[in-house]
């Protein structure tokens, strides 16, 4: 395997998705890891960090599973230690999205340089959505690169994908925009994770949601939907009946009922 589709493959183990509408924030992430064929497990790819009244922070992983745990440990560490850098003091959420892409990088090359030099097939990337809101400011979502650089969602594109990205976009481009309400957003993410867990069997539950309130400062509302959740299975099913039922409806394409001349073949 080469070192490009070694970073295919870490990539498309999760599937994480920050949606911002103006009356708060939507996150969703799968909770399956992959290690091979018969090394599948689960993992949450969604940490909190939240102060209240002061600030609330939701972070998703995606990628090499060693570097997001090893970030994530990293964060926690300074937090708790108080250190002068952490997402506890940072002033913005674009200071705190410059944090961690620099944790994020720090442990990528502490991990390379662990790992003998010609092993070129191991790719310690990892990539990040943050979201949240600082007092004084606004809420809002950012995608960190594994260089370490990121970019915020915007009003033509609310919503931003880390891991196996294509299968789930296509409902967000039709139903997702800033005046969109949190419920909707969520129930489009749903349907966003499911489509992509009916397409990819990398990607599998137990699902996270979390649900922010623009303003509350609080650590917003968080669900768990197992792979036998009522509510998963109702969506699973209600979404591909009406599939089904759209593609009835449609019209044939102009011409396809004609008579087609029958094609002899020689032998």
């Amino acid at each position: 395997m080469t070192a490009a589709q070694c970073r295919v493959k870490n990539r498309g183990m999760t599937y994480c998705l920050g949606i911002a509408v103006d009356r708060g924030l939507v996150f969703v992430s799968d909770s399956r890891t992959n290690a091979g064929a018969d090394q599948i497990g689960t993992y949450s790819k969604m940490h909190r960090f939240c102060l209240e009244g002061e600030r609330s922070f939701a972070l998703l992983a995606a990628g090499n599973l060693a570097t997001t745990q090893s970030v994530v440990a990293q964060i926690e560490q300074d937090i708790e230690s108080r250190a002068s850098e952490s997402l506890m003091v940072a002033e913005t959420l674009d200071d705190a999205a410059d944090y961690v892409g620099r944790v994020c990088v720090h442990k990528a090359e502490q991990a390379r340089d662990r790992v003998q030099r010609g092993s070129g097939d191991f790719v310690p990337e990892a990539s990040f959505i943050l979201g949240g809101e600082i007092r004084g400011g606004r809420a809002d979502i950012a995608h960190i690169y594994p260089e370490g650089n990121f970019v915020h969602a915007s009003a033509t594109m609310p919503f931003l994908q880390i891991g196996e990205v294509k299968y789930g976009k296509p409902i967000l481009d039709r139903i997702i925009h800033p005046g969109t309400s949190i419920g909707d957003a969520l129930k489009a993410a749903v349907v966003s994770m499911d489509s992509t867990m009916r397409s990819n069997a990398t990607v599998g539950p137990p699902v996270e949601c979390c649900i922010y309130r623009a303003g509350s400062l609080s650590q917003g509302r968080h669900l768990v939907l197992d792979e036998h959740h009522e509510y998963l299975l109702t969506v699973r099913r209600l979404w591909a009946e009406s599939l089904r039922q759209a593609f009835d409806s449609l019209p044939d394409v102009p011409g396809a009922e004609e008579s087609v001349p029958a094609v002899t073949r020689l032998r």
